[in-house]
């Protein structure tokens, strides 16, 4: 016989959180954060290439405004986003007196935003954090949604934890000193919305394509605004990726394979993009897509000068997809699409196993063409 207890925990948590989008957004931070608090404390975590550029003028608006804050930064680069880099943040967090009261400020990229993120959810079992991206990449997508992780030599984002920020600044000027490969590789992710989700936004991007890569404030703005949407209503409907989420990981699963082959070398958008030609190749051969918007989706990724094509034996390429969290069972799970602006779905469900051999085979067919 025994005797059983039920410790009830059923609750509902409001997580809702503001984004703000705006030119010269950037220095206005410490003044809105004065009138509207996330801690009594902050630590603005970055990396060593931004800590000149925008960390230490951002810690003397703080000071000017007479709000407690702390500088703290790491090695730039994919190569810092280890479990060591946590460690190595919380000892300096601990000696800044940073405490449950506190709130970190994630100022950067995506490695930025996810290290920052990530050590947020685990500091003295969580505080709040706030995201401000500097990349494109970051302000459409990778600071929205509370996703944060480091990497293991083993593959991408294995280790880490839904955390959504308190709070999101957007400003698009920051991208002015952002090194023009970086702007293009996050180009990657605003196609991946239009081909989602969005035949208005796919459309607008084919129409713009050379205001897009000039930096046109006004057509940066749209996608910026336009992109963080389409990724607040995905988030709102299926916050910790049950379902619908995953399509926002379209062309994700060979894209970060691809990542892993190239030991990192390779910018997250690049990937992605080669990782989209795949994953449409394969959505076409299932019979999901037709071909000629798959051809659509290459010619607006060659228009914004992305890769298409990189150079890995099918065997490796293989082996690395099963590295990926999409894998259910010891399969391969893909995301697909159906028409640009819908994904693929089979029985409601988005993630969609595909067998090794026809990866095999879809691979092989398309290193051909």
């Amino acid at each position: 016989m025994f005797e059983v207890l039920r410790l009830n925990l059923s609750r509902l948590v409001d997580e809702s959180y503001d984004i703000l989008i705006g030119f010269g957004l950037f220095e206005k931070i410490p003044a809105h954060l004065k009138d509207n608090p996330v801690g009594d404390k902050y630590a603005i975590i970055t990396d060593s290439a931004l800590r000149g550029i925008y960390g230490e003028n951002l810690l003397e608006r703080f000071n000017e405004e007479g709000v407690d804050a702390y500088l703290i930064d790491f090695p730039a680069g994919e190569e810092s986003k280890n479990i060591n880099t946590v460690v190595y943040l919380v000892k300096r967090l601990l000696r800044c007196g940073v405490d449950r009261r506190s709130a970190i400020i994630a100022l950067g990229g995506g490695v930025v935003g996810d290290i920052g993120g990530f050590t947020a959810s685990v500091y003295m079992r969580g505080i709040p954090f706030i995201q401000v991206p500097t990349t494109l990449m970051a302000q459409v997508d990778s600071s929205i949604g509370g996703k944060t992780a480091v990497d293991m030599e083993e593959g991408k984002n294995l280790i880490g934890s839904f955390h959504q920020p308190r709070r999101v600044y957007i400003d698009p000027s920051l991208l002015k000193t952002l090194p023009r490969r970086e702007y293009i590789s996050g180009l990657a992710e605003v196609v991946k919305y239009g081909v989602i989700c969005d035949p208005d936004l796919f459309e607008y991007l084919e129409r713009n394509v050379d205001k897009i890569k000039s930096m046109d404030e006004g057509a940066l703005l749209h996608i910026i605004k336009r992109s963080c949407m389409i990724k607040k209503t995905i988030v709102e409907e299926d916050p910790l990726e049950k379902n619908k989420r995953a399509i926002l990981n379209y062309g994700h699963t060979p894209g970060h394979a691809i990542e892993r082959l190239t030991g990192y070398k390779c910018l997250h958008g690049e990937a992605i993009s080669v990782g989209m030609r795949i994953s449409g190749w394969i959505a076409v051969k299932k019979g999901f897509w037709s071909i000629n918007d798959w051809r659509r989706q290459n010619r607006l990724l060659e228009s914004f000068s992305l890769p298409l094509k990189m150079d890995f034996s099918v065997n490796d390429l293989v082996e690395a997809l099963y590295y990926d969290k999409k894998v259910e069972g010891g399969k391969l799970m893909f995301v697909l699409p159906k028409r640009i602006g819908e994904m693929a779905s089979i029985n409601g469900r988005y993630k969609i196993p595909v067998s090794e051999d026809e990866v095999r085979i879809f691979l092989r067919e398309l290193s051909e063409i």
